[in-house]
This record gives structure tokens, sequence and C-alpha cells, in this order.
């Protein structure tokens, strides 16, 4: 499985303006090649570099350089081709939908450029980069990761890597190739994952992960975040730009601790997971004006993801299972009622009287769904009877002919008189019956 690796560039000041300078020049080639294949109707790649490979070449790209910047461009429509057709563009005649179809796509100076081994070489021993830029090669160039990293791109870094530049900084986003562990095929049971926000996930093995923590951090941001933008200085703007993506980083290391708290439990005890298929709730929920905030600021479908790529790489199965009714049925008894939900917190059954904490409840129905999911998707072991074994040998020992045509007149005889005699046995059964 690909997954990446993010080293921070610690460049000199002359090699920082050379880097910042490369991408500010590559992102406009890439604007223009954009304009290009926007006025000849979006052509294939091939087509493309006819019409525009020879005009990079003549404001100092590099051979490689120019093709990558071809290259991303026309992805980058490819992108867009498919997210119409999803539909997440809106409807046709969207106001969103006209606005993306009627002009070409458009690069951010500091948006991510391609490397492969010929602009980019790593000296992982001691730490730097050889990259090549519009002034010419830098050598020397020193990065900054953990020892994990440095062991990650040491064994499996394949493909290409990424420069980008964000909030002044440089960085590598290296692809690493990481062998997958075999699929565990038979689980022993599965561990019902419910994520929620006043508790962002919970297992029906008892570990549950109070969000508490994460919303008062949430909460204090966005408080601080309105009184700069009230107060509206320059100090306020400076300091707003220092704590921005803040919380976005807050909330991805909670949920990767959180995902990887899940898939070793799994691991350790043989399990699958099962986890709710959320998509489309922010759209299906219909909330109060003070609700939406927190809502749309939920990151169940982080969470989710993170789950799915440790569990791929760790060989635990994972299945998605319909949400409906889990947070109204009984665990234990399955009646389904919307009263059974007493609040937030409390499930307490009406029929069987069983009273459990809410999110508690619910992971249990997921796991219950989660393993009728993977019985019903996997194919059937039970072992062959005596009678089948000895029916698939006669057919294999003489196998039948495909057509009646092709059999002998004695054989079809004897296979008419076979069909009228089973025919006949139907009818004395069915006249016997009392309906």
């Amino acid at each position: 499985m690909k997954i990446v690796v993010r080293v921070k560039l610690v460049p000199e000041a002359d090699q920082a303006t050379a880097l910042r300078s490369t991408l500010r020049a590559v992102n406009e080639a890439a604007c223009w090649v954009s304009a290009v294949a926007f006025e000849r109707g979006v052509p294939r790649e091939y087509e493309l570099r006819k019409h525009t490979y020879a005009g990079l070449k003549a404001i100092g790209l590099g051979a490689q350089a120019a093709q990558h910047v071809i290259k991303k461009t026309r992805d980058a429509y490819t992108t867009l081709k498919a997210n119409i057709r999803a539909g997440n563009l809106g409807r046709p005649g969207s106001e969103r939908r006209v606005k993306a179809e009627s002009k070409p796509i458009t690069f951010r100076a500091e948006a991510a450029q391609p490397y492969d081994d010929r602009c980019l070489s790593w000296q992982l021993d001691h730490r730097t980069v050889s990259i090549w830029t519009m002034a010419g090669r830098l050598k020397g160039v020193r990065f900054a990761c953990s020892p994990d990293a440095l062991t990650m791109l040491r064994e499996h870094r394949r493909g290409e890597s990424d420069l980008i530049e964000r909030d002044g900084e440089f960085y590598l986003i290296a692809t690493c190739e990481v062998p997958e562990k075999p699929l565990n095929q038979s689980p022993a049971a599965f561990i019902g994952v419910g994520l929620g926000i006043a508790d962002i996930a919970t297992i029906s093995t008892g570990y549950r992960a109070a969000g508490r923590g994460l919303n008062r951090h949430r909460k204090r941001q966005l408080d601080l975040r309105r009184k700069l933008q009230a107060k509206g200085t320059k100090s306020a703007k400076r300091l707003l730009k220092k704590r921005s993506r803040k919380e976005a980083r807050h909330t991805a290391n909670v949920n990767h601790i959180v995902s990887k708290t899940i898939v070793t439990a799994a691991e350790r005890t043989g399990f699958g997971i099962a986890l709710e298929d959320l998509t489309g709730i922010r759209s299906r929920v219909r909330l109060r004006k003070d609700q939406r905030t927190q809502l749309h600021s939920w990151g169940f479908h982080q969470l989710g993801r993170y789950i799915a790529y440790k569990a791929k790489r760790a060989g635990v199965p994972l299945v998605y299972v319909d949400p409906a009714y889990t947070s109204q049925e009984c665990s234990q008894c399955h009646h389904i009622d919307r009263k059974n939900r007493v609040d937030q917190a409390t499930f307490a059954c009406r029929s069987c009287g069983t009273v459990l904490h809410a999110d508690t409840n619910a992971s249990h129905n997921i796991a219950r769904k989660g393993e009728t999911v993977w019985t019903a998707g996997r194919e059937s072991r039970v072992p062959a009877t005596a009678t089948q074994v000895a029916q698939t040998w006669e057919a294999t020992r003489q196998p039948a002919a495909p057509y009646p045509q092709a059999r002998s007149l004695q054989a079809r005889v004897k296979l008419t008189n076979q069909l009228s005699s089973s025919r006949a046995s139907v009818e004395s059964w069915t006249a016997n019956q009392q309906w």
C-alpha cells in the first residue's frame, strides 16, 4: 500500500529564495498550460504536450519539470471531470458547477510541484537532498524528520515526491510503498465502532474516546479567532496567520491516536472492525444555528480514513454497515423504538429493560451488523456432504453433453422418462397438500 512521509526542509536563505522562485515559476507555467488546455477543449496529455512543451522550455524549465507541469495540469482537469460526473459540484446549471466549468483551472503560487528521481535525490545518511530549481541544482539542502520517518524513507520510498510551501516553510512529501500484512480471512468476531461528537469513538469492547477535550479546544480556538477578527489590527492578523491550521493539526493528531488504539486492539484479538457508513450525514440532518459549527467541524471522515488505512496495513478486516436505527435498537432483544433513547448518553429499552450507555449500545449493534455483512460477502466454507461429492465425481467422470441433440437416441429417451417421472411426482405432491 502507498503512504506518504512528510519531511521539513531547512534551507539556507539563498536556497529558500531559489525554492520559492521555482515554485512561483512552475505554477505560473501551469496556469498558462491550463489556459491552453481550456482554450483547446482540454486535449489529451500527448496533444497538450505538443502545444505547450516548447513554450515551457523557452521560459527556462528543465525537460522533466516541463513534463511534470503538463501532467499535473492534465490530472487537475481529470479530477474536475470526475467531480462533475459524481455530482460533487452540484446539479447541471448550479452556480458552483457553472463557475467551475466556465473558466480554466488556476494554481496557487505555492501549490505542490512533483519531482522524480532525476530532479531530486536523497542523501539519507547526511539528511540532505539535491533538488532542481530555476537557478540550477541545489545540493546539500538539509531536511528534518523523525527517526521513524527516516527509516520509512530508507526502506520503502518509491516514485515521486512533491515540493510544497506552507506558511513560509518548505516540505517534501515522499511516496512510500509499504507491504501489507495478509488479510485475516477468519476473524473471531467484529469490533463495532460508533462515531460521535460527545464521544469521538466508542467501541463494543468498552473503549471510549471522550470528545470533551477536543470540543473544548475547538471552542477555545473559535472564540480566539472571533476576537482577533473583530480586532482587525496588524498584530491581530499576524497572530491569526500564525495560529492558522492549529486546530486541524490537533484534530488530526487526536484522530491518529484513536484510530491506532482501535486497530491495535482488533489486531491483538484477531477481530475485524465494523464502521458506520456516514456518507452525506451533514446534508441529511437539520440542526439549530448554534449547532451547525459543531456538526461541520466533526472529523468523522478523517477518523474513518485513518482507521481504514491502518487496518489495511495490519491485515485487519474492515466492513461498513448501514447506521439506520443503531441508536434506537436494543442490542439485547433487538426491539426498536425511538423512545429507547432517553437522552444523549442513556439508552433504556422499553421492552426488556436493558439500560446501557447509548454509544455502547449502538456499538454492539454495529458489531452485529458487521458480522452479518462479512458473512454475507465471503465465500462459503461449509464442507460438502458425501452425496454432493459423489455427484461431483460422477459429473466429472461422465460429463454431460451440452445439448440434448448431442446425446444418443437411447440417452435422450432415458432423460425424457426421468423428466416425466419427476413432473408426475411434483403434481401428485401438490394435489395432496391442503392449501
